[in-house]
Order: C-alpha cells, then structure tokens, then sequence
C-alpha cells in the first residue's frame, strides 16, 4: 500500500499556540506509520513556517535546523527552501492536518490557503471554520435554527476602551450578574472572566479586549454542568457518548484544563434519563447548522437544579492531547485514537474528491468576454 504524506501543521500565531504544540505532538506519535508519512509543519509565533524532524523542538525551545518552507496559494505541494542555493524546491504532500487551535488556524484563513492550493485537510471548511470560530456569529446561527443558547451581549473593543463602565452597567441591566466575559474568537478558555460585580465587569470587559476586536458577555448558568460531545463525519455525522467537565477551578480556564492536572472527565457523564440522547441529538444539530464537515466537539451546559440545557459552543479543531475530550469520547464508543485519526482522514480524502468531481468551468454561447 502506498503510503500518504501527511502534513501536520501546528504552533501559529494565537494565545492558544503551546496547546496546539501539545496536540499536534499526540497526534504525529499516533498516525500509522504503515498507512502514512509524517511531516511535521510548525508556524513559529512571529509566521514563519518550519518543517523537518527538528520543527517541534524548535518551537518548544529554539533547538534544531528545520528548514523553512510554506504552502503556494496555488495547486500544487508543500515548498522546501534550500539554505545553499536559496531556491524554493516543491515536495509532494497528500493531506494537510492541520492541528492549530484559535486564530489563524481554525478560523477558516488556513483552510482558505489549502483550498487555494487545492490540498485535501482535515476538518470543517472555510465558512463554517470561519463561523465556529467566532462565538457571536456560532450563537446567532443557532438561535436562527431554533437551538438552545445562552442569552448574550457583544460589543467592539474600540467601544469598551472609552466606555467600560456605561457597558457594564447596560449589561447588568439587561442580563443581570454574575455574567461571564469572553473574546468571541479565541479557544482554551483564554481571556475569559466571570464577574459578580460591575466594577468586575468592567475590569472583565478590559481584560477580554486585549484578546479580541469584539467581546461577549453572557449570562452564567447557575451551577452549571459543562457537557461535552464529540462529533464525526461529513453529510452524516454521528455523536458520541456525552462526557462531563470537573473543573477544578470555578469554572474550566486555562490552568484548569491545561496546567494543575486536577481536573476530572466522567466519560460517560451521569445524565437524567432522556438527557444523553437529546443532547446527542441537539449535538448533530449543531454540527449541521454551521455546516461542519469531518469533526467538532460541541460544548453544553446543564443547569444543575433546573435541568435547562444549552449549546455553549462548538469546536472545529479540538484539542488532541493525550487527556482531551474529543478522542476520549471515541474512545469510549469503540473508535481508539488511531482509528480515529485514520476516520479523520479518509473523510477529508473523500470530500476533496467529491470537490475536485464538480463543474468547473463554464463557456457562455456568445464570445463577448473575448478580444477582438
């Protein structure tokens, strides 16, 4: 069998850059190598592309001779720069898989680039990258298509840069406190805050303009279970078991998911009866409002004593290290890592197949556009 190359892009230039390196790495150590080659692709913080054995190592530590390379916006492959002569020289690449989370990476502008290139990838489109990513967008399409959402609030920046204090107190006033304070556009729990006061709010609002050109500010669902469920496939994605978040913090930041080891994921979560299929279900729902194609994990909260449930957010590129949510949940329906990974690419094999099947031209019956 002849293997694929796979290219496996990971770092950028987003908050979230040291999770992607971790996920990236679980991901390279996982893929079969009797079915695929890896190539290490690493975006260092400042743009540059890296690739080479030594690529990871030199974003952890600035250790190593990668070469530089990057991707044409053209069809073609992957190009490699030659240090002596200085020439780019072009080496095939079957897939791209990319594995950076938060901005410029799962936002649609890398897959706009592989698109361009006509390069099979891994993961959801342009569009729907695009608008996952975005949280003010996600919930505004899923509140159109009838889903439970969180009432929210967003604002630009540039306005809580001159008024904080007149926004915190609209926003008290309109959704009453404690609320929770996000940038819309980055993941992993970066920049977000939860404030029971104004002056908190405010101070939240400030916090989270650093990280964003727009913020949201959302109601705090009281004594709120996070939920969580992975999604898979293209035209018809399957869910898996839903899996709950303990935090060990008040609420599943940063440190919480990534630093202090302390928190704990029950796979499955224990449910009300009927809960688990409807959350499955509202999970697909999900996926397809949005358009999403290969995977997602789509985020819930659960009101502890109401019961009320809402869609939080999806994820189109999520974390693949080896204490995730998304490949445990597999996991636990059968589907090991590995098979997961191997599922990942045949479904972005297929859909690039089915691209490269349509029309792609078309010749009017008057010559008009023609010169003379």
């Amino acid at each position: 069998m002849n293997k694929k190359s796979v290219a496996v892009i990971f770092g950028g230039r987003s908050g979230e850059h040291e999770v992607s390196l971790v996920s990236a790495q679980s991901v390279m150590q996982e893929l079969d190598p009797d079915r695929y080659i890896v190539v290490p692709v690493g975006i260092d913080k400042e743009g540059r592309w890296w690739t080479g054995d030594d690529a990871m190592r030199f974003l952890r530590r600035g250790a190593g001779t990668p070469r530089r390379c990057m991707f044409p916006p053209e069809p073609g492959s992957i190009l490699l720069l030659e240090e002596a002569s200085g020439a780019w020289i072009a080496s095939h690449v079957d897939l791209a898989f990319p594995v950076i989370h938060g901005s410029n990476g799962e936002d649609g502008t890398l897959q706009g680039l592989f698109e361009l290139a006509e390069i099979p990838y891994v993961g959801a489109g342009v569009a729907a990258s695009a608008v996952a990513m975005d949280k003010v967008l996600q919930k505004r399409l899923h509140r159109e298509a009838g889903l439970p959402v969180v009432p929210f609030l967003s604002f630009s920046s540039r306005d809580i840069a001159v008024r904080a204090e007149q926004i915190a107190s609209g926003i008290a006033a309109q959704l009453g406190l404690p609320v929770f304070v996000k940038p819309p556009n980055l993941g992993s729990s970066v920049g977000i805050s939860k404030a029971a006061t104004q002056e908190e709010l405010a101070e939240a609002l400030r916090h989270a303009a650093r990280f964003d050109r727009k913020v949201l500010a959302e109601i705090a669902v009281p004594q709120a279970r996070e939920i969580e469920v992975a999604v898979l496939g293209n035209e018809d994605p399957v869910a898996s078991v839903p899996g709950e978040v303990v935090p060990s913090n008040e609420f599943y930041d940063y440190d919480a998911k990534y630093v202090d080891g302390a928190s704990s994921l029950l796979i499955p979560a224990d449910l009300p009866q009927g809960m688990e299929e409807r959350i499955r279900r509202l999970a697909v729902e999900a996926f397809r409002a949005l358009d999403c194609e290969g995977m997602a994990r789509v985020d819930f909260l659960l009101a502890r004593e109401s019961g009320e449930l809402y869609i939080n957010e999806i994820n189109t590129i999520p974390g693949f290290t080896s204490i995730s949510m998304y490949p445990k949940l597999f996991e636990a329906v059968g589907i090991p890592y590995r098979d997961l990974l191997d599922r990942l690419i045949d479904l972005a094999l297929r859909r690039h197949a089915e691209r490269q099947a349509l029309t792609r031209s078309y010749t009017p019956r008057a010559e008009w556009f023609r010169d003379e």
